[in-house]
Order: structure tokens, then sequence, then C-alpha cells
């Protein structure tokens, strides 16, 4: 099967969000980065841990579980609340 088709496949199934020109993909990559950063480093820490369990003999499953449970217990996480319950941006 051509790459082509993989990489279109892959997109319509959901697999992957952007599909771009090489010389493209580190703009694209930057852009994602700075949204991403926006976030609660501490979500995105767990949300990279639980990922990285699926390629560990950890369970995926339960340590999702577990990191979501914890991103709760920060103190980041009130400050998500609030800013969700006063329809603002949450300062991290």
């Amino acid at each position: 099967m051509p790459a082509v088709m993989i990489i279109s496949n892959a997109f319509s199934w959901g697999l992957v969000n952007h599909v771009c020109e090489p010389e493209e993909l580190i703009e694209r990559a930057e852009k994602m980065a700075s949204k991403i950063i926006k976030n609660s480093g501490n979500a995105i820490a767990s949300a990279i841990k639980s990922v990285n369990a699926l390629y560990s003999s950890e369970n995926g499953f339960e340590k999702e579980k577990k990191e979501f449970a914890e991103c709760f217990e920060h103190p980041e996480s009130q400050e998500g609340i609030a800013a969700f319950l006063e329809k603002r941006k949450a300062n991290f």
C-alpha cells in the first residue's frame, strides 16, 4: 500500500491530527507545542506518563486512572476548575 494511502487512511480514521509536508513539520510542531504549553504542567506530565505506560510493563489503563486521580489532588486543579467556573483561561 502506498505511503500516501496509509497516511490518508490514518487521518480519516482519526489516528493522526495533522498531515503536512516535511518542510512544514517544525512550524506545525511548534504551533501545537505552544498550545499544549498553556495547559497545566502537571496534567501534561500525567498524560505523558499514561501514554508511556502503554509501552512498558505497566498496565496502561491502571496508570491512566492513577494519574487522572492524582491530577485532582494537585494545586493546579483548583485553578483549572475555578477558571472553568468563572469562564476564563486558567493561569498555570
